[in-house]
């Protein structure tokens, strides 16, 4: 994962706003199987919006590579867990570290925070991230949600923290 760093950033903020209109435009090319459509990009953010990846529902984390925007990933937050939704990394720099690393950082977030495990769900055309999701230790598990978009669900159990198992219950 080298060349590679994680910050928090608000959706509405520049850079996340184009990384997430590139996410959704991605999204949209191939669940269609073509290039998107004037208006196409604009209709699945409002139809999914991001605006909740940030305090007190979420966050979002921005990943850069040797200094250059490169991905995102966001957390939604559950009770006793999270939500990962939003990665994404940019086609250039696909296969250098940054899906790992995007992981990384948002698993640590949501270790921080408590939560005990991450889920997300997944498209079947989304075969790179099914694989990069079993490659960091998620595993599928049965549907948790009827998302429209929803075919494949995953889990990752997090690991307790040393001060959350001093603390009483």
């Amino acid at each position: 994962m080298t060349g590679w760093t994680t910050h928090l950033a608000r959706p509405d903020e520049p850079d996340a706003e184009v990384l997430l209109r590139e996410y959704m435009s991605e999204m949209v090319r191939r669940w269609y199987g073509r290039p998107e459509r004037p208006g196409e990009v604009d209709a699945a953010l409002a139809e999914m919006p991001s605006d909740d990846l940030a305090p007190p529902t979420g966050l979002l984390v921005l990943a850069r590579h040797h200094g250059r925007l490169a991905g995102c990933a966001g957390l939604r937050w559950q009770l006793g867990w999270a939500e990962l939704t939003r990665v994404y990394v940019r086609p250039a720099h696909r296969g250098a570290g940054g899906g790992a690393a995007l992981l990384a950082a948002v698993e640590a977030c949501a270790g921080d925070a408590g939560a005990g495990r991450i889920r997300l769900d997944t498209r079947s055309d989304l075969v790179e991230a099914r694989g990069l999701y079993a490659r960091h230790g998620y595993r599928e598990i049965p549907a948790f949600n009827a998302g429209p978009y929803a075919q494949h669900w995953f889990e990752k159990s997090l690991p307790a923290r040393v001060d959350d198992m001093a603390a009483p219950r």
